[in-house]
Order: C-alpha cells, then structure tokens, then sequence
C-alpha cells in the first residue's frame, strides 16, 4: 500500500504576472489574502504516516469551506519538540493544536485517559472503537474537558503495538526478562513491561532510532506502520507481533485559542478533523495488514507468539488488579463492559 508514501503538493494561489499597461488592479483579478486564523498542530509521527497525511487533508478541506479563513499547519515528526515539549506549548498557548496518545504525556495531567492503553485489554478494532466511540470515550473526553482543554470527538489510530528485538525473537514472557525495551514516557508502558520482568527505558520517539542503533536498547514497540515509516527496519532484526497495546491519538486544542473561533468556523473544523479521523483508522488499519510481508522483504524477521501465556504473567503479577485500582471502578467496569473480565 502506498499510503506511507503519499507526498502532498500544498497548493497556493498562483501568482499572476501583471503587465504596467492598466492591468493592474483590474477587477477580475482576485488577490490571495492571508487567512484570518492561522494555526499550527504538531504531531510525533513521521511526515508520511496515515496520521499527518489525514490531517493535512483535513486542513486543506477546512481551508477551502471556510474561504480560506482558517489555515491549519501541520508540523510532524517533533518539529516542535517532544511530546513533553509540545504538550506544554499547547497548555500555554504557543501551540494550536496537538495529537497525543493518552496513554502518553496526557496521562499527566488526566491520568485516566491512559485505560485505553492497559495491556492486551482489547482483542480487535472491533472493540477499541466500541469503546472510545462510546460510553468510555465520552467519559474520558468529559475528563480532559474539565482539564481545560479542547477534544475532538473522534480518535485517530495508531495501530496495535508490536515489540522489535535487534537481539532475540519474543516468544515467551521469558524473552523479555531484563531486556532493555524503549517505551514512551508514560506509566502504564512502565507498568506492563516490568510486570513482563522486562527493563523499560522511557525515550521520547525523535531520539528512538538513535537509541536502537546506538544500542542504548535492544527493542521497542510500535505499530507496525510507524515501524516502517521511521525506518526503525534498519536498525532492528526480529518483529513480535505481541499486540500487546492498542494506542491512538487524542486530537487537543487550547481552550483560548478555539474560542477564539467563529462558531461557525469551529463546527468545520470539528466535522472535518473527525470525518477524517475515521478516514486515518481505515488507512492504519490496512497498512498494518499489509506490512507484515512488506518489512519481512525488508529483512525483519517476524514471529506470532501466543498470548496467552503474556496475560497470564500479567495477572499473576498483579498488573490488572492494580489497573483496576489505579484507573477506579467507574472507568475499569466502562472498560470491561467492552472487553470482558480482565482482573
């Protein structure tokens, strides 16, 4: 699939060539104006990735229905900074918009959000957007509300999360005892992979390929479309399709700059981000089924362990129990109402 390899032509008015003989400022020529609200949203992800491909084209489309008072720009793959960073540019104001995985910075400052990321807790898509298109979703949205910032109703997708070696295969829970694995900064990944006995090493993701080739870790874990688009191919050997986490991406704005908005234009830009959001979970959703054979071709070697015995380690460990306490009964039984029984 060529979709993580889509480039955009961003197209501008065309400038026209003006003779001095009276054709200036003639009334048939229409000139180009800046646009009235011009706002930045900064992602983590790699340009070509499904995520900014989607947005642009959301920004393109809310540029045009609003006659071009409303310009977003897109500015991915840490341009701006890490998440931290960019998270706290968005709280004060320096920066529009921004796409974060609540399991991840967000967790800071609404820990709760971070449910939708408890280890091997949802079996298919099917379930994932069960929940974060419903009653849990609606509830965590209420949540990063009261928090003071805005939240698009529709979440973006980043795939189910699989674990990369440049040392060994993962088939068991043992192989990742000691293993020094990159996760994002963000407790639940801390959680899981030391309930897994393994030794996770918070790196924010513009320094993740550096880390692997330098060997400051052995693995990570990603999907598999972030995989390929941030070439992590090169610098891993083995791929285990764990899917052990689903992650996705809360589209956030700041408080202050949305009011800002006519009315009008805030209800184009909220239907088209969320219209295209729905597009983006299509598009994840088979490159992820179409790149196993891809990055096999580009020398990862994938194996398929069993699951099983991962949840097993998990609950014996203790990890869902002390889920279930961290996040409450409110959300937990919100969650298992999806899922089913995971304590």
């Amino acid at each position: 699939m060529a979709m993580n390899r889509r480039n955009f032509l961003v197209t501008g008015a065309g400038s026209v060539a003006v003779a001095a003989s009276g054709m200036l400022g003639a009334p048939w020529i229409r000139r180009a104006q800046a646009a009235e609200f011009t706002y930045k949203v900064g992602t983590d992800l790699p340009a070509s990735h499904p995520l900014n491909v989607r947005i642009q084209e959301a920004a393109n489309a809310i540029r045009k229905e609003t006659d071009g008072r409303m310009e977003i720009r897109v500015f991915p793959n840490n341009q701006l900074g890490g998440d931290p960073d960019m998270f706290a540019q968005l709280r004060a104001g320096a920066l529009e918009f921004f796409t974060l995985s609540g399991a991840n910075a967000l967790s800071a400052l609404v820990p709760k959000t971070a449910i939708s990321g408890v280890g091997f807790a949802f079996k298919d898509y099917g379930q994932v957007f069960a929940a974060l298109d419903g009653e849990l979703g609606a509830h965590l949205r209420g949540l990063i509300t009261k928090a003071g910032l805005v939240v698009q109703d529709k979440v973006w997708d980043n795939g189910f999360r699989q674990i990369t070696s440049s040392t060994k295969a993962i088939r068991t829970p043992a192989d990742l005892q000691g293993m020094k694995i990159r996760v994002p900064p963000g407790r639940l990944w801390i959680s899981l992979f030391r309930g897994l006995s393994a030794a996770p090493t918070s790196i924010s993701f513009n320094e993740v390929y550096s880390a692997l080739q330098t060997k400051v870790v052995e693995g990570q874990e990603n999907a598999l479309a972030v995989v390929d688009t941030a070439k992590l191919y090169e610098v891993q050997k083995y791929c285990s399709m764990t899917s052990h986490m689903w992650d996705g991406f809360w589209f956030l704005g700041n408080r202050a700059a949305w009011d800002k908005l006519p009315a009008n234009v805030r209800d184009i830009v909220s239907k088209n981000l969320n219209s295209y959001a729905l597009q983006q979970r299509k598009d994840v959703a088979q490159l992820n089924a179409s790149l196993q054979a891809t990055l096999e071709g580009k020398g990862l070697v994938i194996n398929s362990p069993d699951m099983t015995a991962f949840r097993d380690v998990l609950r014996k460990s203790g990890f869902y129990a002390e889920q279930k306490q961290f996040f409450g009964e409110e959300e937990w039984a919100l969650l298992e109402k999806v899922t089913g029984k995971l304590a």
